[in-house]
């Protein structure tokens, strides 16, 4: 369990954005520390991925305050996000399939020897290092990432996040489409980043994998923050009533 000392990573503070008149996130707010997987709970439509495209610089707010390492910052589209360290890892990974895993890693910032050229050995040795880092398993260096398994892949597209130093993480449904060994592995390189001091967002769907994988979960129903817990405290069947009923569970109320 993560404890809570310090200035947080990140601080969204009454943050509120509406589309065609309807709130899509109203009045929510949520922390995120350094070495900590925070999970983002509700149905579809909750408004969990709404608030995290603010962060990311996706969608601007209307309402509300961002604070990174209790600084004020202004996020206006994904490379403000950038800046603050923030990398986000989609579900669909954008990752160019018929590349292999150095030249993805590098894409758009690839390192160019003498007379411009990228400079491959440099791209690839510095993958082979930071793979060594995240998931010492890994081997298939040469092969196009479509070769590659879907945790494998998870793998490369957040070796190139932390390769370009992300701090603050997210990650849209990591294990989704992942059979139990992949979901392993993906839960690992998680232990892996927050020994890191890396702190993560997840949205998630299932919440088995929010009590594996996270220390404070925060639940939002029709746009609003029904409760942030933490997830040693609660049961699968408080979080799963915190969606439905969008009522924090007696014993924490």
């Amino acid at each position: 369990m993560t404890d809570h000392y310090g200035v947080p990573l990140v601080e969204m503070r009454d943050i509120s954005i509406s589309f065609g008149g309807i709130k899509a996130v109203d009045h929510v707010s949520i922390d995120l520390y350094p070495g900590e997987v925070v999970g983002l709970l509700g149905h579809n439509g909750a408004g969990k991925s709404t608030l995290i495209k603010i962060l990311s610089g996706a969608y601007q707010m209307d309402t509300g305050e961002i604070r990174i390492n209790g600084n004020k910052a202004e996020i206006h589209n994904p490379r403000d996000a950038r800046s603050h360290n923030i990398e986000t890892i989609y579900q669909t990974l954008a990752l160019a399939d018929n590349l292999d895993a150095a030249s993805n890693l590098f894409l758009g910032r690839e390192i160019l020897g003498r007379f411009g050229l990228f400079n491959d050995a440099m791209m690839e040795s510095e993958t082979r290092k930071i793979m060594g880092r995240l998931n010492p398993n890994f081997q298939k260096f040469n092969v196009p990432v479509s070769a590659l398994s879907g945790g494998q892949r998870q793998s490369v597209a957040i070796a190139r996040a932390v390769y370009f130093n992300a701090k603050i993480l997210i990650m849209d449904e990591p294990t989704a489409a992942l059979g139990p060994h992949e979901t392993q592995m993906v839960a690992e390189l998680i232990e892996e980043l927050k020994a890191q001091g890396i702190g993560i967002f997840l949205i998630e769907h299932d919440i088995h994998n929010v009590m594996k994988l996270c220390d404070r979960a925060s639940v939002m129903k029709n746009g609003e923050l029904v409760g942030t817990v933490n997830v040693g405290d609660v049961t699968d069947d408080d979080l799963l009533g915190m969606i439905i009923l969008g009522k924090k569970p007696a014993h924490l109320s």
